[in-house]
């Protein structure tokens, strides 16, 4: 059987759902993300209205700048429980039409709707459905993109936002594919599009039409995967396992700082929280990533992995400050820090009543968390020496 995908991508997630919420923002420009301070705020916007985006503002931009390009904008904190429990809303719609889901992030998923079709009719019928479905119980609009593939699924759904359907046959999909900029393909970042504008390549057309062994010398093994893409292959499938594949906390200082023991405060913290995350989770992880985002916007990842999966905070916290100890500053300040922990082992046995010193640390760590439960997180912390 021929495969159909289905992206759906909603439209200015955060902004909308309060812009529905409160009649009084409609129509207005909205951000949603950190506190703008009058334009010494610090982070990011985490979301934006359509009308903000006519200011030039847009989602991952330094909130100070989203300010100096619209001072009169709304400006919103982002309230993640709200959003996660409208997303899950819409979650429960898609599952009407099809099992086969991937949600890839709070607001947006794939589906595999090769199976649907017999039930909801073509691709456009069945786009026009979940569409006209999510804006009668939810009042937000989304974007659909529907293709023989995820890869061109994901483009297409972008290319007619907001409020957007779009539909890719099998016969047509090279001839979408080929006039698109380059960088619209998986896998081309921004290191890969300057190598290929170098090059001359700049459509998909134009990759599709080099020679494959010219780009497996260039990019290694990824050649020959950019090289399929650019031909319309693509055999990802829809994953509809929904484990928890990492697990991570970011902080954004409120002033750059090369401050040793501030830094390393902040990494206490956020292992603090990764691992009261994981614990609560019941899952242990063998990897534990660094990120570091300096004073003029570059951002850089360091990882560990280490022999025994852990979720104990010393464990985290060591092996981060072991990371950020390696890292060249080279006379730049840190604007941001974050940790992650993945690679997850097997979740956590029951404790056996002879307990081994890992179990009994397990033991006092969840002491810890049930002090934090009843008092708050300030209640207790481990010391950082």
């Amino acid at each position: 059987m021929k495969k159909v995908f289905a992206h759906i991508d909603m439209d200015a997630f955060f902004a909308s759902i309060e812009q529905r919420d409160n009649a009084s923002y409609r129509g207005k420009p909205v951000i949603v993300g950190a506190d703008p301070k009058k334009g010494k705020g610090r982070g990011v916007v985490s979301s934006c209205s359509y009308g903000a985006r006519r200011f030039g503002v847009h989602s991952a931009q330094p909130i100070s700048q989203a300010y100096r390009c619209c001072p009169k904008g709304v400006f919103l904190p982002v309230n993640m429980a709200k959003y996660q429990k409208v997303f899950q809303e819409i979650l429960e719609i898609l599952y009407r039409f099809t099992p086969e889901i991937e949600p890839v992030s709070i607001d947006e998923a794939f589906l595999d709707v090769s199976g649907s079709l017999q039930l909801f009719g073509a691709p456009r019928k069945i786009g026009s459905e979940i569409k006209s479905t999510i804006k009668k119980e939810t009042g937000l609009t989304a974007s659909v993109g529907i293709a023989p593939n995820k890869m061109a699924a994901k483009i297409a759904s972008g290319l007619e936002k907001p409020d957007g359907l779009v539909i890719i046959s099998q016969k047509h999909l090279l001839d979408f594919l080929h006039p698109l900029p380059v960088e619209k393909l998986w896998g081309v970042g921004e290191k890969a599009h300057q190598i290929l504008q170098r090059m001359g390549i700049r459509t998909i057309g134009d990759l599709a039409r080099q020679k494959v062994e010219n780009l497996v010398k260039v990019f290694g093994k990824n050649g020959y995967c950019l090289w399929e893409l650019a031909q319309g292959i693509d055999r990802e499938e829809v994953e509809t396992v929904s484990e928890i594949k990492s697990m991570g906390k970011e902080l954004t200082f409120e002033r750059d700082t090369v401050g040793k023991e501030k830094i390393e405060r902040a990494l206490l913290r956020l292992s603090e929280k990764v691992s009261r995350g994981l614990r609560k989770e019941g899952l242990r992880g063998k990897t534990i990533t660094l990120k570091i985002r300096l004073e003029d916007f570059t951002t850089f990842t360091r990882a560990k992995t280490i022999k025994e999966p852990t979720n104990f905070t010393d464990v985290i916290y060591r092996e981060c400050r072991k990371l950020f100890e390696n890292f060249k500053l080279k006379g730049k300040k840190v604007r941001l820090i974050g940790v992650k922990v993945s690679n997850f082992a097997p979740s956590l046995k029951q404790l056996s009543f002879f307990a081994t010193p890992r179990e009994r640390k397990e033991k006092l760590y969840q002491a810890v968390d049930k002090i934090k439960d009843r008092f708050g997180e300030e209640a207790i912390h481990l010391g950082n020496k």
